[in-house]
Protein backbone atom coordinates (compact mmCIF):
# COMPACT_ATOMS: atom_id res chain seq x y z
CA UNK A 1 0.00 0.00 0.00
CA UNK A 2 1.66 3.24 -0.93
CA UNK A 3 2.03 6.07 1.33
CA UNK A 4 -0.61 8.18 -0.35
CA UNK A 5 -3.54 5.51 -0.22
CA UNK A 6 -2.28 5.04 3.75
CA UNK A 7 -2.64 9.05 4.39
CA UNK A 8 -6.27 8.98 2.68
CA UNK A 9 -7.69 5.97 4.68
CA UNK A 10 -5.76 7.41 7.91
CA UNK A 11 -8.07 10.17 7.23
CA UNK A 12 -10.98 8.53 6.43
CA UNK A 13 -10.68 6.61 10.01
CA UNK A 14 -10.21 10.04 11.96
CA UNK A 15 -12.77 12.53 10.22
CA UNK A 16 -15.38 8.74 10.31
CA UNK A 17 -14.65 8.52 14.14
CA UNK A 18 -15.03 12.03 14.66
CA UNK A 19 -18.30 12.07 13.35
CA UNK A 20 -19.41 9.11 14.90
CA UNK A 21 -18.56 10.58 18.17
CA UNK A 22 -19.64 13.61 17.65
CA UNK A 23 -23.23 14.48 18.35
CA UNK A 24 -24.19 17.16 15.24
CA UNK A 25 -27.60 19.53 15.62
CA UNK A 26 -29.78 18.40 12.60
CA UNK A 27 -28.62 21.82 10.52
CA UNK A 28 -25.13 20.78 10.67
CA UNK A 29 -25.36 17.62 9.15
CA UNK A 30 -27.62 19.80 6.15
CA UNK A 31 -24.56 22.20 6.04
CA UNK A 32 -22.45 19.38 5.39
CA UNK A 33 -24.90 18.15 2.96
CA UNK A 34 -24.96 21.75 1.22
CA UNK A 35 -21.26 21.42 1.29
CA UNK A 36 -21.42 18.13 -0.98
CA UNK A 37 -23.62 19.88 -3.40
CA UNK A 38 -21.06 22.75 -3.63
CA UNK A 39 -18.52 20.44 -4.33
CA UNK A 40 -20.56 18.62 -7.17
CA UNK A 41 -21.65 22.07 -8.63
CA UNK A 42 -17.96 23.00 -9.07
CA UNK A 43 -18.70 26.40 -6.52
CA UNK A 44 -17.36 25.26 -3.27
CA UNK A 45 -13.90 27.38 -2.41
CA UNK A 46 -12.17 25.03 -0.34
CA UNK A 47 -8.83 23.45 -1.15
CA UNK A 48 -8.70 20.02 -2.95
CA UNK A 49 -7.74 18.23 0.62
CA UNK A 50 -11.03 20.13 2.55
CA UNK A 51 -13.32 19.42 -0.10
CA UNK A 52 -12.12 15.40 0.49
CA UNK A 53 -12.31 15.66 4.15
CA UNK A 54 -15.96 17.45 3.59
CA UNK A 55 -16.68 14.32 1.36
CA UNK A 56 -15.73 12.08 4.51
CA UNK A 57 -17.90 13.86 6.46
CA UNK A 58 -21.14 14.09 4.52
CA UNK A 59 -20.37 9.90 3.99
CA UNK A 60 -20.11 9.36 7.39
CA UNK A 61 -23.51 12.01 8.39
CA UNK A 62 -25.81 11.94 5.50
CA UNK A 63 -27.81 8.79 7.26
CA UNK A 64 -28.74 11.51 9.67
CA UNK A 65 -31.81 13.58 10.17
CA UNK A 66 -31.61 16.73 8.71
CA UNK A 67 -33.36 19.91 9.27
CA UNK A 68 -34.23 21.88 6.69
CA UNK A 69 -33.48 19.93 3.27
CA UNK A 70 -35.09 16.76 1.96
CA UNK A 71 -33.63 13.32 2.37
CA UNK A 72 -34.07 12.71 -1.16
CA UNK A 73 -31.54 15.08 -1.70
CA UNK A 74 -28.95 12.35 -0.80
CA UNK A 75 -30.36 9.82 -3.51
CA UNK A 76 -29.58 12.87 -5.87
CA UNK A 77 -25.87 13.52 -4.70
CA UNK A 78 -25.21 9.74 -4.79
CA UNK A 79 -26.39 9.39 -8.49
CA UNK A 80 -24.35 12.82 -9.67
CA UNK A 81 -21.61 11.25 -8.01
CA UNK A 82 -21.39 8.06 -10.05
CA UNK A 83 -23.27 9.32 -12.96
CA UNK A 84 -22.56 13.39 -13.03
CA UNK A 85 -24.50 14.23 -16.70
CA UNK A 86 -25.93 17.50 -17.59
CA UNK A 87 -29.25 17.00 -16.73
CA UNK A 88 -28.09 15.51 -12.97
CA UNK A 89 -25.80 18.17 -12.29
CA UNK A 90 -28.72 21.01 -13.44
CA UNK A 91 -30.79 19.50 -10.83
CA UNK A 92 -27.68 19.12 -8.61
CA UNK A 93 -27.10 23.17 -8.81
CA UNK A 94 -30.83 23.39 -7.97
CA UNK A 95 -30.55 21.83 -4.62
CA UNK A 96 -27.23 23.54 -4.02
CA UNK A 97 -29.05 27.16 -4.55
CA UNK A 98 -32.32 25.91 -2.18
CA UNK A 99 -29.58 24.62 0.33
CA UNK A 100 -28.37 27.86 0.45
CA UNK A 101 -30.92 29.76 0.80
CA UNK A 102 -32.27 27.53 3.34
CA UNK A 103 -29.16 27.67 5.49
CA UNK A 104 -28.07 31.50 6.58
CA UNK A 105 -24.17 32.47 6.70
CA UNK A 106 -23.89 32.48 10.05
CA UNK A 107 -25.33 28.84 10.24
CA UNK A 108 -23.22 27.56 7.76
CA UNK A 109 -19.87 29.59 9.10
CA UNK A 110 -20.57 28.64 13.01
CA UNK A 111 -20.47 25.19 11.49
CA UNK A 112 -17.06 25.27 9.65
CA UNK A 113 -15.66 27.43 12.75
CA UNK A 114 -16.81 24.28 14.58
CA UNK A 115 -14.75 21.78 12.03
CA UNK A 116 -11.65 23.74 12.51
CA UNK A 117 -11.90 24.17 16.02
CA UNK A 118 -12.33 20.70 16.31
CA UNK A 119 -9.64 19.82 13.97
CA UNK A 120 -11.51 18.10 11.05
CA UNK A 121 -10.60 20.96 8.85
CA UNK A 122 -7.51 22.84 9.01
CA UNK A 123 -7.03 26.19 11.16
CA UNK A 124 -7.28 29.31 8.65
Amino acid sequence: MGMQSQQANSEIEVVTAWAQSTELAPVHVDCATAVMLKILDGKCKMNEAEKVTMEILYDAVKDRSGQLLESGVHDLIATARSQPTTDLLEEVYEHRLLAETAISRPVMKGFKRMLREEGVLPAK
